[in-house]
């Protein structure tokens, strides 16, 4: 048996997620452990450019200081145009989560990639439904994945930021069956 947890918070704008994410690193919390989704653009503008440097990758655009900022925080990062949500913008271990399951041609019924890869680290199918639609309504997605002392810990700091909600998810998943895990979630919200 081993244990899983991640907490997930989603936040209406780019500024309150940014600020989350600073409050995270100035607490400790390994960066390493911290995902961020969010839509590639609204419909109003046009993108102009995203491209890599190395390993980190470029954005100008509406939100380019913003995410022009994570990727200096953040490990890994990726553009995916999602069917039924559009273009959307990852950063950290969710690109990792999203293409191992494109690479395995996984299909968790009815869910996009960026579902998929929520879903194969232990979210509940219930919650992801959830955090698929707060993509589609241009909210922002920050996900801490690690031990439970790590998440909670991020937990903690994240119950002071602007969240519009916040869910701990753990789980703990005997090693023979992982395909009925046991699941418990506590939410909260702002």
């Amino acid at each position: 048996m081993f244990k899983t947890n991640s907490v997930i918070a989603l936040y209406e704008s780019h500024d309150q997620a940014e600020d989350a994410v600073r409050d995270l690193q100035q607490a400790g919390v390994d960066m390493r452990s911290l995902s961020i989704a969010a839509r590639g653009e609204s419909v109003e503008e046009q993108v102009v450019g995203y491209y890599t440097t190395g390993d980190r990758m470029k954005y100008w655009g509406k939100m380019g200081a913003f995410w022009g900022g994570l990727w200096g925080l953040l490990f890994d990062s990726a553009l995916f145009a999602i069917p039924g949500i559009g273009p959307v913008l990852l950063a950290g271990p969710i690109v990792s989560w999203v293409v191992a399951i494109l690479e395995g041609a996984a299909v968790f019924g009815g869910l996009s990639a960026i579902g998929a890869g929520l879903v194969s680290i232990g979210i509940p199918k219930n919650s992801v439904i959830e955090y698929e639609s707060a993509l589609k309504t241009d909210k922002f997605l920050l996900v801490v994945h690690g031990t439970p002392g790590a998440v909670a810990r991020a937990k903690a700091v994240i119950s002071t930021t602007r969240f519009k909600s916040c869910c701990l998810h753990d789980e703990v998943i005997a090693l023979e069956s992982l395909s009925e895990p046991l699941a418990r979630s506590t939410v909260g919200a702002a």
